[in-house]
């Protein structure tokens, strides 16, 4: 981080080695899944990352501050397309995603097991309101602590502890009713 912040175009290209593909799988899952507007999303917030670097007072706080700088990306998208809403439907970008996943030449027996599960949890996640769904992504796909999530999210700890609960009750109740088990 520091390094960055010195103008190493080097050590910015292992920063986002690291943070891109937790960054664009946050973005995936809180924007429903599509993976052209997390592409977009993530571009916008690493240009923004770019431009905020040297305001940056305490670097060991980068991934709170990338996931509240993506979070603001996204609410700005969601802003814009509430203002102009689009003519093709998220549906069905969403099914050819997963019908390209699922065909990507599975070939073991417990390899389309753990491509099925993916699916289903991605399944609920979805149909989770964006609170609980960003939340469950924040602390158990991206692994950040609690007080990252409180501080990414910008409330209290204890808000993040009580809608994970909420969250995980949703998601199990989504599933189950789906068919996927208990």
């Amino acid at each position: 981080m520091v390094r960055c912040q010195l103008g190493e175009r080097e050590a910015f290209g292992e920063l986002v080695d690291v943070w891109h593909a937790p960054l664009r799988r946050y973005l995936r899952g809180v924007a429903g899944g599509s993976p052209d507007l997390a592409d977009d999303l993530a571009q916008e917030t690493w240009v923004a990352v770019v431009r905020g670097l040297p305001g940056l007072r305490h670097p060991e706080r980068f991934a709170p501050w990338l996931f509240t700088v993506a979070r603001r990306a996204l609410t700005n998208h969601l802003r814009q397309a509430y203002r102009a809403p689009e003519t093709s439907p998220r549906a069905a970008g969403a099914a050819a995603d997963v019908e390209a996943e699922a065909g990507a030449g599975v070939e073991a027996d417990h390899v389309l097991d753990d491509v099925l599960t993916t699916m289903q949890v991605e399944a609920g996640l979805n149909d989770l309101p964006p609170q609980e769904r960003e939340v469950l992504i924040l602390f158990h796909l991206e692994d950040l602590p609690l007080a990252v999530c409180a501080q990414v999210l910008g409330v209290p700890t204890g808000t993040v502890k009580s809608r994970l609960h909420r969250a995980r009750r949703m998601l199990r109740s989504a599933l189950v009713e789906k068919g996927y088990g208990a």
